[in-house]
C-alpha cells in the first residue's frame, strides 16, 4: 500500500500519559505531559518538554525538580483534567480529590493514587521553540507494593497504564511478545 506526504508534525503515536508533580507539599500543582521519554540508561535520565507559557514551566524552572507519575485507567479522567486546566486558577490536587505524597529524595510532590512514581532533579533546560526541555536525573522510583511480586519483580502491566494517541486515551492491553522473542531459543530446537 502507498503512503501520502504530509508536512512535518508531532505524529509520533500513541505516546505516554503522565502527570507530572511540581511545587511543593504545601503548595502543589499537576500538569498532564504526553512529550517524555527516558533518555539514557546510565545514568538514568528521562525528559519532559514543556510550553513556556505553562503554569508549571516557570515551578520547575525555579525549584529544578519534578515528579514523572504513570496515569492508570483509574485516573485517565483526573489526567485528562489536569491537561485542560491551569494551576494558576484550580488547585488540580483538591478539584481531582488526589493526594500530594512526599517522596523519598525530592520535594515536589508525588501523586498517591499513581502506581509508579518518577523523582527528577533537573540537570539542563533546552530551549527548543514552543518548547523547552528539562533533562532530568531519575533520583528515585516510587511503586505501589501490590505490584511488587515476592521475587521483587514488578508487575507493571497489572496497573491499567493509559496512553494517548491523537486526542484520545487508550487503555494498554495484550502483550505481543517479551523482549528477544524474536531470537530466543525455543527448549529442545537447534538453530543453526
Amino acid at each position: 500500500m502507498s503512503k501520502i506526504s504530509w508536512k512535518p508534525g508531532t505524529l509520533l503515536a500513541p505516546v505516554p500519559c503522565v502527570m507530572v508533580g511540581c511545587g511543593s507539599l504545601e503548595k502543589g500543582n499537576i500538569m498532564t505531559v504526553g512529550w517524555t521519554g527516558i533518555i539514557c540508561t546510565k545514568p538514568a535520565k528521562t525528559y519532559i518538554s514543556v510550553r513556556k507559557s505553562r503554569y508549571s514551566h516557570e515551578i520547575i524552572k525555579a525549584s529544578r525538580e519534578f515528579s514523572v507519575n504513570l496515569t492508570s485507567a483509574a485516573l485517565v479522567k483526573a489526567a485528562d483534567f489536569c491537561g485542560v486546566r491551569s494551576g494558576r486558577d484550580v488547585d488540580k490536587f483538591k478539584a481531582c480529590s488526589l493526594t500530594p505524597e512526599k517522596g523519598s529524595v525530592i520535594g515536589a510532590p508525588l501523586i498517591a493514587e499513581s502506581p509508579l512514581s518518577i523523582e527528577c532533579r533537573v540537570t539542563d533546560i533546552i530551549e527548543l521553540g514552543s518548547h523547552d526541555m528539562f533533562i532530568a536525573d531519575i533520583v528515585g522510583v516510587d511503586v505501589r507494593e501490590d505490584l511488587v511480586r515476592k521475587d521483587g519483580k514488578l508487575t507493571l502491566e497489572k496497573a491499567e497504564l493509559v496512553a494517548y494517541s491523537h486526542g484520545e486515551y487508550y487503555i494498554l492491553g495484550k502483550r505481543l511478545g517479551k523482549f528477544g522473542f524474536s531470537v530466543r531459543k525455543k527448549k529442545g530446537v537447534n538453530r543453526e
